[in-house]
């Protein structure tokens, strides 16, 4: 009998005896299950979050700073600024004018609804043309906001994270309450876990003298942007920064998909050493069980290797059940899950869990390492028994 032959015996004998090795089967099974789902549920937060941030904005549109700003927060523009930018001839025109709105952006301290915490909740000043400029957004409940009102409407992100955003509800922010009118959609961008307002109310409410921190403008190409950004450059009256709206958000989820994704990795890493002591264990546990077994196929001719990677492959067939289970329960309890965390602007972010295709293969994947890694050396102890004294001890 040659050796694929005699591999592919002891593995179906191995196999087919597992029903009666549950107990300790398991104890691999689970071990690795864990692993996969904690390792799957924490990356699918950074793929979420960094999902929504990089599918915020448009190719044509482009956020307009101050000098040195890489922020909205940072940044400052005067009236007069605006005004400028407005009038630059590579902006979109429409029935409105120049598709260019002046925009306020600041955090005020609201606390969340599940565990009654204070966070930072995202607020943007807005113009009617930034409701022009941003078509994508779409009231679902309630109505838009009048201007000129403390009125207020909210992503339906925004409304699911944060305590008091109910319509006709009333938010006390920064002294002045503000009625809550209306839902809105955006595409599953970032802007749905913000609140807006009417800037001109908000810049009296914050009693600024004047001025907005961006201006929004849409381009009349996507291809426009170094021609636009080098005009203002050529502006002696302006100083800015002109990035284009999807590499802005793009940026601001750079740091924070690291930090999540090396705390997942660590994660995972420490429970993995776990799972591998347990299918150490198991394993050769098994084959403690079955060394006359062992013995007796060697004494009838059959070779260490084949040995070896029947010890192996029920290893790695128990790893795999364990890195499906784990990636099906991630998947089940934790896709679309919605949370929060910090964006780039120390503000919070709402955003769905993505439990994708390519973190189920690499949760797998990772299965199949831990179970080869606990199979092997049981496999390799398994052929270094001697024959005789195994028989001898029957």
């Amino acid at each position: 009998m040659n050796s694929i032959h005699q591999t592919l015996s002891i593995t179906m004998m191995n196999l087919r005896n597992l029903s009666s090795r549950v107990g300790s089967s398991m104890v691999i099974v689970v071990g690795i299950a864990g692993v996969v789902a904690v390792l799957i549920t924490v990356l699918s937060m950074a793929k979420g979050f960094e999902a929504t941030l990089k599918g915020s904005g448009f190719p044509d549109r482009a956020i307009v700073m101050r000098g040195g700003s890489e922020s909205e927060m940072s940044s400052g523009l005067s009236v007069q600024q605006a005004r400028l930018i407005e009038s630059n001839p590579w902006i979109e025109t429409g029935q409105s004018g120049a598709m260019a709105a002046g925009e306020i952006y600041v955090i005020a301290d609201i606390r969340k609804r599940g565990n009654n915490s204070e966070a930072n909740m995202p607020m943007r000043g807005v113009e009617e043309k930034s409701f022009i400029i941003r078509d994508e957004v779409t009231i679902v409940e309630g109505r838009n906001l009048t201007f000129g009102r403390f009125e207020l409407i909210a992503g339906v992100k925004a409304a699911d994270q944060f305590q008091g955003i109910d319509i006709g509800g009333q938010l006390n922010i920064r002294g002045a309450k503000w009625t809550v009118v209306g839902l809105f959609e955006a595409d599953d961008s970032i802007y749905e876990s913000e609140v807006w307002v009417d800037t001109v109310v908000l810049r009296s409410n914050l009693n600024r003298g004047g001025g907005y921190n961006t201006v929004f403008v849409k381009l009349k190409s996507e291809d426009d942007l170094e021609t636009f950004k080098q005009s203002l450059a050529d502006d002696p009256q302006l100083e800015t920064n002109v990035i284009r709206e999807t590499t802005y958000y793009s940026a601001q989820s750079g740091a924070t998909t690291s930090l999540i994704e090396t705390f997942g990795y660590s994660v995972g890493f420490i429970m993995a050493i776990g799972a591998i002591f347990a299918a150490l264990n198991t394993m050769y546990s098994a084959v403690s069980t079955r060394s006359v077994e062992i013995a007796t196929l060697r004494a009838l001719g059959f070779g260490p290797a084949p040995i070896v990677i029947s010890v192996m492959t029920e290893a790695l067939v128990l790893a795999i059940i364990g890195g499906i289970a784990g990636a099906l329960i991630a998947y089940l309890f934790f896709n679309g899950y919605t949370a929060s965390t910090w964006g780039g602007t120390f503000s919070q972010v709402s955003f769905d869990f993505a439990v994708t295709t390519e973190l189920i293969t690499n949760g797998i994947v990772w299965s199949c390492i831990l179970g080869l890694t606990g199979g092997l050396f049981p496999a390799i102890s398994a052929t270094l028994q001697p024959i005789t004294v195994t028989l001898r001890g029957m």
